[in-house]
């Protein structure tokens, strides 16, 4: 090929090419925006741990709800808890209790979750600790156990933040 029998230019040829190299651009920068947004707001790498979040907030809704059968199936991660009680040395009694007259802030009435980290051993943790404003400025970190969905009180170390 010659300068002389050179290809015809392609006009959308090239503008297809420039699109792609901008897009992929702006989807690597997307990207890392993303990740690091979730872990500097304090929700994990990439919002990973919002899931974990959310539980602990329905488990407090529960709880301001006064309705410690659904709180408990929350806190067990087993929503057919009643169809075996037995299963579980922690009884509903003793967790009513705990969260009501035992509780070092008293029955709950209101909440917020503030931030979460994932902590325990292994690349990405065995858990996430999820740091919780109650009654308001109480504030209270959960255990949320990633292999079994499950929650525990008090978490194994406390977050530092505002």
């Amino acid at each position: 090929m010659t300068l002389l029998n050179a290809p015809k230019y392609d006009a959308s040829r090239e503008k297809r090419r420039t699109f792609l190299i901008f897009g992929s651009i702006a989807l690597v920068l997307l990207a890392a925006v993303i990740g690091v947004g979730g872990y500097l707001f304090g929700h994990g790498w990439f919002f990973t741990n919002l899931h974990a979040e959310h539980k602990v907030s329905q488990f407090f809704d529960a709880l301001e709800a006064k309705d410690y059968d659904k709180a408990y199936a929350i806190w067990m991660n087993d929503p057919d808890w009643q169809q075996h009680p037995q299963k579980y040395d922690y009884s509903l009694k003793r967790f009513t209790e705990d969260w009501t007259t035992e509780s070092p802030v008293g029955p709950i009435t209101s909440h917020h979750v503030d931030i979460s980290k994932t902590d325990g051993t292994g690349t990405f943790g065995t858990g996430i600790i999820v740091a919780v404003r109650v009654n308001g400025d109480h504030k209270i970190f959960m255990w949320y156990e990633k292999k079994d969905g499950t929650l525990t009180y008090p978490a194994p170390h406390e977050l530092q933040y505002q």
